[in-house]
């Protein structure tokens, strides 16, 4: 039996997802998540075959839940969302496939043919999946657009120092500028460079590039400091992720 996982903030898509499933007659279903903490969670606990994950969801989206886990918990993968323009960071992940929301019964049964193959370790895999990718692929951009009253400026992705957010919006701290952004903060995540750009509190990511220190807490967080100064706190959530950019343990 394939051992499955679904990880959807969206009680319609899970619902969806089960119904496809449960006509596989060698799947077992062995949970459903409604955010990437419960989906870390149920993966160290069934280490399923494979997991099917949205990538935006709550508390942490599917791709940094993915980077946050420990060795040996990550099963086969099939991203599913609305967005294309993660395409790229899914495959960087080994991604099984990439199911586009809505997709169809028969969409559906090629992806349960391409993790059967996967899980066989079939030899056409490969080329599967890197056709598909160049079929999604976005064009990528260092810069990202902002309204300047009547104008547009762009920003350029390198000169951001970090970025906070409020509710659906985000601002850019650029030096001394900031943009105001209609976005949230996982989606513009997902845009960002993620060996440059690191999620260190539920509202905030940074350069890594703008650390200059870090100070432990009595309360097992750490005040980040940047080079101009500002302090930021790194949340325990978080800080697996950066351990992993910078390569030892804080």
């Amino acid at each position: 039996m394939i051992r499955a996982v679904i990880a959807d903030d969206e009680p319609l898509a899970r619902e969806r997802l089960r119904t496809l499933l449960a006509a596989e007659p060698d799947v077992e279903l062995v949970a459903e998540c409604g955010d990437g903490v419960e989906t870390a969670e149920a993966l160290a606990l069934h280490r399923p075959d494979v997991l099917f994950l949205d990538v935006q969801m709550p508390e942490r989206d599917g791709l940094r839940m993915l980077d946050e886990l420990a060795p040996g918990i990550a099963p086969l993968v099939v991203f599913v969302t609305a967005y294309p323009e993660y395409a790229v960071r899914a495959f960087d992940a080994e991604a099984a496939d990439y199911l586009l929301k809505p997709f169809d019964r028969e969409r559906f049964g090629r992806t349960m043919a391409r993790v059967r193959e996967r899980l066989r370790g079939g030899p056409q895999l490969r080329a599967e999946l890197t056709t598909l990718l160049d079929q999604l692929r976005p064009q990528p951009s260092g810069h990202i657009p902002v309204r300047a009253g009547q104008r547009t400026e762009l920003v350029k992705i390198d000169n951001i120092d970090w970025i906070e957010s409020a509710g659906n919006y985000v601002t850019l701290h650029v030096g001394a500028q900031e943009h105001l952004l209609r976005e949230t903060l996982s989606e513009l995540e997902s845009r960002l460079p993620p060996r440059q750009f690191v999620r260190v509190h539920r509202t905030a990511i940074v350069n890594l590039d703008r650390i200059q220190s870090l100070v432990p807490t009595p309360h097992g967080d750490h005040r980040l400091i940047l080079r101009d100064g500002r302090e930021l706190t790194l949340s325990r959530t978080y800080r697996a992720r950066l351990e992993q950019l910078l390569g030892r343990p804080l």
